[in-house]
């Protein structure tokens, strides 16, 4: 992770995970995770040289190729005009689909859900999903609190500048790919 959005996750009394937002345990490291990175192949986007996830990091710091390649995506996207008069969904605030009350972020909407709604049965549509290209508008989920804790404990653009028209395991690739990334 990138230093600002780590100490973001570590900022609050009890510090959580970056990604899923689970409370953190001191001493106790991804294990799992780190074979993973150590096992997969990868290919430097300047250069083309192949190497694991796990050497990406140190290799994109000093290719000048590598650097190169993010510097031509910086200047496409600022070439971007403001004034683009395409329609956007709202992705950034929600309402609750109990008190119908507005405005929440997603982190928001989950915390008034668990402190004000946990105990309520009735079946309800995800604001969150349905705002995704991917999500159903109509899709009433039936345990929507398990829902929120499962699948919004995070937000995908945390991490990544989403392509919303990317499905959702592109995208969760992506967020693995940029943290690894970034110094």
């Amino acid at each position: 992770f990138c230093t600002l959005c780590l100490q973001e996750c570590l900022k609050p009394k009890k510090p959580v995970c970056g990604v899923c937002r689970s409370t953190l345990s001191p001493g106790s490291r991804a294990l799992d995770l780190e074979k993973q990175i150590e096992m997969t192949e990868t290919t430097c986007n300047g250069c083309n040289k192949k190497m694991y996830l796990s050497k990406m990091r140190s290799h994109a710091a000093s290719c000048s190729k590598y650097q190169n390649y993010i510097m031509e995506g910086v200047k496409a996207v600022t070439k971007e005009p403001l004034h683009n008069t395409r329609s956007f969904p709202n992705r950034f605030t929600f309402p609750c689909p109990y008190c119908s009350e507005k405005n929440f972020d997603q982190e928001g909407l989950v915390e008034h859900c668990k402190t004000l709604h946990s105990m309520d049965a009735k079946q309800v549509v995800c604001p969150i999903c349905a705002s995704m290209p991917w999500g159903d508008p109509n899709y009433r989920s039936a345990n929507f609190m398990e829902h929120l804790q499962r699948r919004h404990r995070f937000s995908y653009d945390t991490f990544v500048v989403c392509d919303y028209d990317a499905d959702e395991d592109d995208m969760m690739a992506q967020v693995l790919m940029r943290s690894l990334r970034d110094k």
